[in-house]
């Protein structure tokens, strides 16, 4: 077993939590991830409530396990999904894209844990002291909105700041990240365009393909002048967005590209003028497995490349 404080305080067998990734976590994927002992996350999106609610009771109707579902706060649905996931009394809140603060009390009394997604040390400091249960610190090698700052700086930093379990987010898709991870001091992980490529994700095929061919170098951040960068795998729209730079666009002539861009790709499957929002660690993914697979693999690794460390240390130390 590898577990930590943060297994307990979620009720999840393993430290590893799905991202909850709009237009690919439905409730399939996030029924499959919770069952193999993960912590499964609905992607509310900008997606009404009564899909939320739809998958909510989805992944009820397949799982007794805790679930949670990630609400995008700037989301025009944002007051009506939270109303949703107080009725149905989910385990597991994460927030992006804004501050949960007006919900927490609600939330608490509800018994549903809050934890927040966070690409800043300040930002981190601030919603810690105003009640969440744990911290998410997501680096900008993510897929879909980041911040500035990598993974492997942020967490760290995140760790020393509050007195909250952290979750490593950004660039981990395999034992070695989770090792990594647990080394800097996380308690978690939490893992977006490796379970993208699960066999019970519903996103478009050509999705899943896209994401087994990229490279090291694949992927692009969009979307700068907005405001609101976005990191996608590279193809026709990501040129499009390159040649309204190069003539020095609007941010609402940008906007307006990325207009519905996601679903076109993920749903419809228009991997060349769709935003196929994937993390830099795309390249690393090379087969599509079950959920269950995917933990097992990633736990295994990490836990032998632990006790590796741990024994090349102490036969050091007696040198």
């Amino acid at each position: 077993m590898l577990k930590t404080p943060l297994c307990e305080l979620l009720g999840i067998e393993y430290p590893i939590l799905q991202g909850g990734m709009a237009w690919v976590a439905t409730g399939e994927l996030a029924a499959a991830v919770s069952l193999a002992g993960g912590l499964g996350i609905i992607g509310a999106g900008n997606a009404p409530p009564q899909w939320v609610q739809g998958e909510i009771r989805k992944v009820k109707s397949l799982t007794g396990r805790p679930f949670g579902v990630n609400v995008m706060l700037m989301s025009p649905f944002a007051e009506q999904v939270m109303e949703v996931v107080l009725k149905e009394r989910v385990p597991v809140v994460t927030t992006g894209a804004g501050n949960p603060g007006k919900y927490i009390p609600d939330l608490k009394e509800n018994g549903t844990k809050i934890v927040p997604v966070v690409s800043s040390v300040a930002l981190a400091k601030r919603l810690a002291r105003s009640g969440v249960d744990a911290i998410i610190a997501e680096g900008m090698e993510s897929g879909g909105h980041i911040g500035q700052i990598t993974t492997m700086v942020l967490v760290p930093q995140v760790v020393d700041a509050v007195d909250l379990p952290v979750i490593a987010a950004g660039g981990i898709a395999d034992g070695r990240g989770l090792a990594a991870a647990l080394t800097l001091g996380a308690q978690g992980v939490q893992m977006g365009t490796r379970f993208m490529c699960a066999d019970e994700c519903t996103v478009h095929p050509n999705v899943k393909q896209m994401i087994l061919g990229a490279k090291d170098r694949d992927t692009a951040v969009t979307g700068e002048i907005t405001g609101h960068p976005v990191r996608v795998l590279r193809n026709k729209l990501v040129k499009r967005y390159e040649e309204l730079a190069a003539v020095g666009a609007s941010a609402a002539e940008v906007e307006e590209l990325g207009v519905g861009a996601l679903r076109a790709a993920m749903r419809d499957g228009d991997t060349e003028f769709g935003s196929v929002m994937a993390g830099q660690i795309a390249a690393v993914v090379n087969e599509i497995i079950p959920a269950r697979d995917i933990i097992h693999q990633v736990v295994a690794d990490a836990k032998q490349i632990l006790a590796r460390a741990a024994t090349r240390y102490c036969s050091q130390e007696t040198m």
